[in-house]
């Protein structure tokens, strides 16, 4: 039955036919325009199974036909796209100044993008409150565009288990928050799921689906906020290991007599290439972004001091990835968050350290480049891992109007 290895595949398991729902999906997703034929001969579902299935999507609206091709051996074939446009997905990152919000349709494209304040300093149930609120007028702006919601994902700085409760969220001071619940609750049951998860892994996310790298099958994606953490894809799955703790990289230890970590230990990695090293200091969340684009002002001018700091910073930085790039072989290696603007002046250091201490010839391939999706790759990661659950199965069964 499955005659293609590398592409989409069905599945024989209790619900065949939302698998195969889901393969034909997944199909068009990647190789729109397509026709029928094409779905049979590529994932082994004979013609009637194609037809019949590509009939119910259609009844969804997730696909559309596009009309006739004649660019091809035999009959004309009527073509297939993605379609979506009742579907919204949803993806939230709360970081300790702001709440990112991003809103697609199915096909990754934009919807909405919001930015706005937010207190990290406040209890978790008056950060849910104020997050809560935030969530509701992107679904009411998607109700008022009569789109269903498919699922809502939040990125949170932090330690999240399998289960998605953040066990610790330092910089927000959060212990053991069942922040899904929480948000459920704050939603009014809202009729979708709400997932939470920690930054770096929506991150990597985004940017395996919607980056410049995008179907990369290993990449690792780090944070480059008050933190530093990383967000690990392998064969293309994310890997969050056995509780959900992976990717503190931002704690590996690279000098037993550096600075003081806020997390008490000595010469960790945030404390050596985070942006408190940048900035030679731990500063307050509202002063980050001024900060930063002062000592982007100074670089571009030449300054000397600011010069050494950042070059310091990135070979600190560069002795990170090689400890990444040893252990896991990734393709490429994705600064984000505040690292973006600062690029220009790290990633010379990074290469230079890669370069003499990953072991690999030749680095193993690696590329260490700057994210192209902005401040909000953690929230448009949040979309992308509501895309991943209907490109799994999870594939919405009607077109109620939200409530």
């Amino acid at each position: 039955m499955i005659t293609s290895t590398t592409g989409p595949q069905p599945a024989d398991f209790a619900d065949v036919r939302a698998t195969n729902l889901a393969v034909v999906l997944r199909f068009v997703r990647e190789h729109a325009p397509c026709s029928r034929a094409d779905i049979a001969a590529s994932t082994g579902l004979n013609k009637a199974t194609v037809s019949s299935l590509v009939a119910d999507l259609i009844d969804r609206r997730l696909v559309r036909e596009t009309g006739l091709t004649e660019n091809r051996v035999g009959r004309p074939a009527t073509m297939l796209v993605l379609d979506g446009s009742p579907y919204a997905a949803i993806g939230v990152e709360i970081n300790v100044d702001t709440v990112s919000a991003v809103a697609t349709d199915l096909a990754g494209e934009r919807l909405l993008t919001w930015r706005r304040s937010f207190s990290g300093g406040e209890s978790v149930n008056q950060g849910m409150a104020a997050v809560g609120a935030i969530i509701r007028r992107v679904v009411n702006r998607m109700a008022k565009e009569e789109r269903q919601v498919l699922g809502l994902a939040v990125a949170v700085p932090g330690l999240i288990d399998v289960q998605g409760t953040v066990r610790i969220a330092p910089n927000l001071g959060w212990h053991d928050a069942d922040i899904g619940g929480d948000l459920a609750k704050a939603l009014r049951d809202p009729g979708f799921p709400v997932q939470v998860d920690n930054d770096a892994n929506l991150g990597a996310l985004a940017e395996q689906r919607f980056g410049a790298h995008a179907g990369a099958s290993d990449l690792v994606y780090l944070t480059g906020e008050l933190g530093v953490g990383a967000g690990i894809i392998l064969d293309g799955r994310l890997r969050r290991g056995g509780r959900g703790y992976s990717g503190e990289i931002g704690h590996v230890q690279l000098d037993p007599e550096g600075p003081v970590c806020r997390c008490g230990r000595r010469g960790c990695l945030e404390a050596m290439a985070g942006i408190g090293a940048v900035l030679r200091r731990d500063p307050s969340p509202a002063e980050i972004q001024i900060e930063i684009e002062e000592v982007v002002r100074l670089a571009r001018a030449g300054d000397t001091g600011t010069l050494g700091t950042l070059g310091e910073v990135g070979r600190s930085l560069g002795r990170g990835v090689s400890i990444l790039a040893n252990l896991l072989n990734p393709e490429v290696v994705i600064l984000g968050g505040y690292y973006v603007p600062l690029a220009p002046w790290l990633l010379p250091g990074v290469h230079e350290e890669v370069g003499s201490r990953v072991i690999a010839a030749e680095a193993g391939g690696l590329q260490v480049v700057a994210s192209t999706l902005g401040y909000d790759a953690a929230a448009l990661g949040g979309a992308a891992r509501v895309l991943d659950s209907v490109d799994s199965g999870r594939l919405p069964g009607g077109l109620s109007r939200i409530p």
